[in-house]
């Protein structure tokens, strides 16, 4: 995680703070908290703790509910962005190993300048002689 994205993930604000931030009631907060949309962090003594990142994601909510949207339209709208989320990270790991040579050996090529990006075709792969 980056240095911005870390802070921006620190959970330090009361609620009465983030009351203020989003104009919600603590009730509100409470009732998305319930509703699995927001997962403020607990203190030692059991208060909730939210971050900057909880903030924004209170005050999205608002907006898709002035917008029109019902709590279990917004809840599938996160979950679509959670599942996207998800793929893209399977996506980025499922490179074979042949996957890794391939790119590996068009790398050393261009590197050597035996190969310019353009020229990239598929090649048929070399045959063993019998």
């Amino acid at each position: 995680m980056r240095g911005k994205e870390l802070r921006r993930s620190l959970s330090v604000l009361p609620i009465g703070t983030v009351m203020k931030l989003t104009s919600l009631t603590a009730r509100q907060i409470r009732y998305y908290e319930s509703q699995k949309l927001i997962f403020p962090q607990r203190s030692d003594g059991n208060r909730r703790l939210y971050s900057l990142a909880d903030v924004d994601r209170l005050l999205e909510i608002k907006d898709y509910l002035d917008d029109g949207l019902n709590m279990a339209g917004i809840r599938e709208v996160y979950d679509q962005k959670q599942r996207e989320s998800e793929q893209r990270k399977n996506q980025d790991h499922q490179l074979t190993d042949d996957d890794v040579r391939k790119i590996l050996h068009d790398e050393f090529l261009q590197a050597g300048g035996l190969k310019t990006p353009s020229a990239q075709q598929p090649q048929a792969p070399l045959q063993k002689p019998l």
